[in-house]
Order: C-alpha cells, then sequence, then structure tokens
C-alpha cells in the first residue's frame, strides 16, 4: 500500500493501544514506525530486476519485524521516561504497527516476502488496490477526530473497525466475481489454468482478471454490478516462445520467480540492438504495464541474456478520461471500457474482437 496508507494505519494502531498513555505521541510514533519497512525503497541492487524483486523482502519479514518490535520493547521499557508502561505493552505497540504492514501490502497483487529468508514465492492475496481512498479515508478521518477531541482510543478504534470492515467487504466482492467467473472458465477449459482475480485502480466494485493459457492470456473485467452479463474473455497473446530464452539468465529466473506464468514477452529495437523484453502483466492495466525488463540482446543471431537488466518505460499514463471510463464500467456500463481497449495492437491475438 501506499505511505499515507500505511502511516495512517499505523497511527491508529499506536493510538489505539497507547493514546490513552502517551496522547497524541502515540499517533506520531505510529505513523513514523509503521513506515519503516518501506525504506528499502531506498537501496540500490545495481540492476532493474533485482530492484523490483528485492523489494517487500527482508524489510518485510515478519520475523525480523518481530525481531524490530521486540528490540523497540526492550528499548523503551529500559529508557523511556514513560516508567509505568510494561514491556508487554510495549511489545504489543511496536508489534502491531510492524507487522500489520507488511500483512496489508500482502493483500495487494504486488507480492510480499512475509516469511523472508525462507525461499518462499512472495505472498499476494489481492483484494485492495495499492492506493484506495476508501480504504484510507476512515483512518484519517479517525486520527483528525482523535487529535482534535483528545479521544484518542476511541477514536483510532472507530477508524480501524471501518476499515477493517471494508476488507472484508472487498474479499466478499472478490469471491462473487470469481463465482462469475467460474462458468465461464469451465465453459472454455480453462477452470485449471493460472488466474489471476484483483481490483482495478482506486475501487473494489470493477475486478480485472486474467487467466494464463500457453501462448495466449486472457482478460476480463467484471463489476458487481453486471447483473445477468456473463463475463467475456478478451484473448491477447504472451509470445511464449521467447519463454526459454528469458530463462536463461538468472535475472530471467528471478522475475519468473516474482511472477510466476504472468509475463509477456516481447522484442524491440533499444540502442541499436534487438532486446528481449519481459513485462509483469498482473501489475497496473491492461495498456498501462509499468514494469518492464530487458533480458537479453540479439548477438550474431543467438540471444545472450543481459548482465545488468534495465526497466523499460510503459508507452503511456493512465488520464482522466480513461479513469472516467473505469468508472462507466464499475457502475456497470459494460460498453464503457473493454480489458483491452488500451492495449497495443501487436499484443491482441487474431480473435480479439473491438469491443467486448
Amino acid at each position: 500500500m501506499d505511505s499515507v496508507t500505511q502511516a495512517a494505519l499505523g497511527a491508529a494502531l499506536g493510538g489505539a493501544v497507547l493514546g490513552r498513555r502517551l496522547g497524541r505521541k502515540s499517533i506520531l510514533i505510529g505513523a513514523l514506525v509503521a513506515t519503516l519497512p518501506d525504506l528499502d525503497v531506498v537501496l540500490d541492487y545495481g540492476d532493474a530486476v533485482a530492484n523490483i524483486t528485492e523489494h517487500r523482502g527482508f524489510s518485510h519479514s515478519l520475523f525480523v519485524l518481530t525481531g524490530l518490535a521486540t528490540l523497540l520493547a526492550l528499548l523503551c521499557a529500559r529508557f523511556a521516561p514513560a516508567r509505568d508502561i510494561s514491556l508487554q505493552r510495549w511489545w504489543w505497540f511496536f508489534a502491531l504497527m510492524l507487522i500489520t504492514h507488511p500483512l496489508l501490502d500482502a493483500l495487494t497483487t504486488y507480492g510480499t516476502q512475509l516469511f523472508w529468508p525462507l525461499d518462499l514465492q512472495p505472498a499476494a492475496w489481492p483484494i485492495i488496490f495499492i492506493i484506495d481512498p476508501l480504504y484510507t479515508l476512515p483512518l484519517l478521518i479517525a486520527l483528525g477526530i482523535a487529535l482534535i477531541s483528545n479521544r484518542i482510543p476511541k477514536a483510532c478504534l472507530w477508524g480501524l473497525a471501518i476499515s477493517s470492515v471494508y476488507l472484508v467487504m472487498a474479499a466478499g466482492a472478490k469471491t462473487l466475481v470469481e463465482q462469475r467467473l467460474a462458468p465461464v472458465l469451465a465453459e472454455q477449459g480453462l477452470e485449471d489454468a493460472p488466474l489471476l482475480v484483483q481490483p482495478t485502480p482506486f475501487n473494489t466494485v470493477l475486478w480485472r482478471a486474467t487467466v494464463i493459457d500457453g501462448d495466449r492470456y486472457y482478460e476480463s473485467l467484471i463489476s458487481i454490478f453486471d447483473g445477468d452479463h456473463a463475463p467475456r474473455l478478451e484473448p491477447l497473446i504472451r509470445n511464449a516462445e521467447l519463454e526459454e530464452v528469458a530463462l536463461a539468465s538468472q535475472q530471467g529466473q528471478r522475475l519468473d520467480w516474482f511472477a510466476g506464468p504472468f509475463l509477456r514477452y516481447e522484442t524491440r529495437q533499444l540502442d541499436g540492438s534487438e532486446t528481449l523484453i519481459a513485462t509483469d502483466i498482473r501489475l497496473g492495466f491492461p495498456g498501462y504495464h509499468p514494469f518492464s525488463f530487458t533480458l537479453a540482446t540479439l548477438e550474431d543471431g543467438r540471444w545472450e541474456p543481459l548482465e545488468t537488466t534495465e526497466e523499460v518505460d510503459s508507452p503511456r499514463d493512465i488520464r482522466i478520461e480513461t479513469l472516467a471510463r473505469l468508472a462507466a464500467r464499475a457502475a456497470g456500463d459494460t460498453a464503457a471500457l473493454c480489458a483491452s481497449d488500451f492495449v497495443q495492437q501487436e499484443w491482441r491475438a487474431e480473435e480479439t474482437l473491438n469491443r467486448c
């Protein structure tokens, strides 16, 4: 999640646990401590793929953060002026602020290495977009009330309760979308295919489904307000024949570990060389994928893995008119937007129609 949301969540937790004893200081400390895990963004591993896949790594590990919470609790119990606060209370204060950060991140698509240093794929149970005002606003409003009224614990608890209910509703919306999608997948023999269902930007009403089927992958937009309108799978091309070349490099294998089968491959002329590029199609929106990486160049008819990968800029940015069409589609207007509307022509399968 974004830093504002993480700070708001930490501040609300801090106020709920020690607001009665520390007052407004509990909110300030909570906001600061809750953002500590994201300081890993300042680390540069010298490689684009490494920078992306190492983010939300050691600094988001439940093992590391539990240890950090214990250290901070011991230091405060020993040196803090508030001598009447027990070690156990300090521990819950820091543990809740630190551990909820990666747990909330794990509810987004990016993935979080909750159990680092164990060699496990990042955990991702996407029920919320990385920026969702309807989750963040109750926390911010509650903090505002807490600071003005000085009824800190009660206001913070209300903010936490409302935002938590929103997450439960988001999980319910995803379950509804998956149930609507299941018959369509079964009809096309894709019930066992890799599937990712995630919310579209800034809401939990309109959901995006991505299904991998060899060289084809399918995109679909499904709103909880679609009624009897059956989801339509729009076929696109992965260029899976380039996957073997991509996986020949250590960075390609790392990217595969990070994104699984949700990668698309293509070649482009970059700096005068034919270059193999892999795009993480989980993140962003069809036509607006932010993470693409160079993996190899063609030299004398052979693909040579790059020693250092680079990130390739997305060809476009999301515009206001796109967000307006997204909102209309979320409201149930099935003609307002298709999943493949902004995808380049070379990504489309032959059977893709112009409209969904």
